[in-house]
């Protein structure tokens, strides 16, 4: 997703400044590297912990800061991973440093995985890597960081998360005993979230809160400022949950170190995503390092929670159809409107919604050769008009008390040329073989992904980025470990019934315009002829009700199953979304026109 309001920062005092404190005696650090992340891991961030941003001045969705004595790579010297020849930032610390440097590194803000894997690349080198008791960047920051939210922790009762906090924690104690440890240490915001059915706003388009969570088999403990906690959160955790400050978890990390030193105690499970600040704090060496037990609970979905996707995307197609017939109207009377303009209408539609909570991350409201940038979002103060010759992509979501919403569609006021029709067909022809796709238990979103690049590569096109990413239940967005792409992560964790995820293949051509098409699907059993193997077979349920643009379809390129999926797709939108718009005539009659079939 995007980033607001692109700016040029001179960054250079402030390099300056960390490079003084590399050299200090109690440092003296060679290199000193700024990850994007925070303690929690965090794929977006509260401003206080953007320090890539700070010390670099780039402040894109991913990357990573390197300093050394000599030079800054990044905006300094920027280096595009994916492209041949450029190296990971991992790599980078051990291919192209000199030997025997010392890399500092703040170990709240990288995982103990990566730590792993860093070190053992360096030994060669004879490299080490440092990790310091406090990050540098706060100190060149000083006084003018941004102070850490402490937002209001509100309960999500069990109407809308269908099953009880207490019932998720006894669960997660049964895993805990059949992978024989002693505890688990939850680090992940959405993951502590999920756990004790509580959500807060501490990051934007995050409904979570900076807390950490630690679950034995006799305590459960959730750390967290306690300013934040009020008397509803206490009674809701009164039964088994004890409440703690939030720093107070590394007092009690290093309690249970002692406890660790006893060659007969269980060792501690930790996420794969869990800080090396918390495994050292917990002596490193007994802790067991997997996926979190807790992210593949909460990726699978019970049927209050599918049910509530259902109903908020039938509720967020209300809004989707009350925006495209304004815009439509509006580009049609030859209106100036520009993509921030555009983006702050839809999000006004939404919040006349039912049950609505904020968006789930910033509008990408983009046209023509913006729409080509994938991670684009319109600057509020200086954005595009958008044309009516030029095509339209609109990509965006919304938080809701029952389920979160992201959707993106592509539009076009005037008249397509033949390449944008060809091109938006073939993305729409791999978007259908995703919804329909039929396939056995056990299949990941690695396997699936081509079915969504099959048409597009038949005419050599293709796009640079996953087909599918998970949905958290009014959580975040992005949610693993589940997804569809050419990751090979994703080939680690099979679709199973219940989790939800994006279907979104797209083309962009560079300097011209962007296609995207997403719906959200639910994985489901489906029946079968026949059952080989006795495996069971799944496929999708899309839940997103939003026309797709008819305008943009070469129907020449479509199958006769391919115009019928599209035309029963509209029957569906229309019969859902049709009988919330009653009291909006122009939504109503640009719903019925752009659902009739082909």
């Amino acid at each position: 997703m995007g980033a607001i309001g692109a700016q040029t920062v001179n960054t250079t005092a402030r390099v300056a400044a960390l490079r003084e404190l590399m050299s200090q005696k109690e440092h003296n650090l060679d290199v000193f590297v700024v990850p994007s992340e925070d303690q929690h891991s965090s794929e977006y961030l509260a401003e206080c912990d953007a320090r890539r941003a700070f010390i670099s001045g780039f402040n894109g969705s991913a990357g990573c800061a390197i300093i050394t004595r000599k030079e800054a790579l990044l905006n300094w010297t920027l280096m595009k991973q994916g492209l041949p020849d450029v190296p990971t930032w991992q790599e980078y610390l051990s291919q192209r440093l000199e030997k025997s440097s010392r890399i500092g590194i703040d170990p709240t803000v990288i995982s103990a995985l990566d730590a792993k894997t860093i070190e053992e690349s360096l030994g060669p080198q004879g490299s080490t890597l440092v990790p310091l008791n406090k990050n540098i960047v706060d100190e060149v920051w000083g006084t003018a960081r941004p102070k850490r939210p402490h937002s209001k922790v509100f309960v999500l009762d069990t109407k809308y998360s269908g099953v009880a906090a207490k019932d998720k924690i006894a669960a997660l104690r049964e895993t805990l005993t059949e992978k024989k440890v002693a505890g688990m240490v939850i680090s992940m915001l959405d993951e502590v979230a999920w756990l004790f059915n509580l959500r807060g706003s501490d990051i934007e388009f995050n409904p979570v809160f900076f807390a950490y969570a630690l679950v034995t088999h006799r305590d459960a403990i959730l750390y967290v400022d306690d300013s934040q906690i009020s008397d509803a959160v206490r009674r809701h955790l009164e039964d088994g949950v004890t409440i703690k400050p939030y720093d107070a978890v590394w007092q009690d990390l290093k309690h249970h170190r002692q406890s660790l030193g006893s060659t007969e105690q269980d060792p501690f499970l930790l996420g794969n995503k869990t800080s090396l600040a918390i495994s050292n704090a917990l002596g490193g060496e007994k802790v067991m390092v997997t996926r979190s037990p807790v992210a593949d609970a909460k990726s699978i979905k019970n049927v209050t929670e599918l049910e509530g996707f259902r109903q908020c995307h039938i509720r967020d197609g209300v809004a989707l159809a009350r925006y495209f017939a304004w815009l439509e109207e509006e580009i049609g009377k030859g209106s100036t409107i520009s993509e921030s303009e555009a983006a702050t209408k839809l999000e006004e539609y939404r919040t006349q919604l039912p049950l609505f909570k904020g968006l789930s991350f910033t509008t990408i409201s983009s046209t023509g050769p913006n729409g080509a940038i994938i991670h684009y979002s319109p600057d509020p103060i200086n954005s595009s008009i958008i044309r009516k010759d030029q095509i339209y992509l609109c990509d965006s979501g919304a938080q809701f008390w029952d389920g979160t919403t992201d959707v993106t569609r592509t539009w076009h006021f005037g008249t397509p040329t033949a390449q944008e029709r060809r091109a938006f067909t073939r993305v729409l022809q791999g978007h259908i073989a995703i919804d329909t796709a039929v396939f056995p238990q056990g299949t990941s979103g690695y396997i699936l992904d081509s079915f969504a690049r099959r048409a597009l590569w038949q005419d050599g096109l293709d796009y640079r980025h996953g087909t599918g990413h998970g949905v958290g239940h009014f959580l975040n967005v992005h949610e693993g470990p589940q997804g569809i792409g050419t990751r090979i992560a994703y080939n680690e964790t099979h679709l199973k019934a219940g989790m939800v995820v994006s279907n979104e293949p797209g083309y962009y051509a560079d300097g011209k315009f962007g296609i995207r098409i997403e719906n959200i699907v639910l994985v489901r059993p489906v029946d079968t002829p026949n059952n080989f193997g006795g495996q069971g077979y799944l496929g999708f349920d899309h839940v997103t009700m939003c026309p797709i643009h008819k305008k943009l379809v070469d129907l020449d390129l479509l199958t006769r199953d391919e115009r019928h999926w599209l035309n029963e797709y509209h029957v569906e939108v229309r019969g859902k979304v049709a009988p919330l718009l009653q009291d909006d005539e122009r939504a109503l009659k640009w719903l019925e026109r752009e659902t009739q079939p082909l």
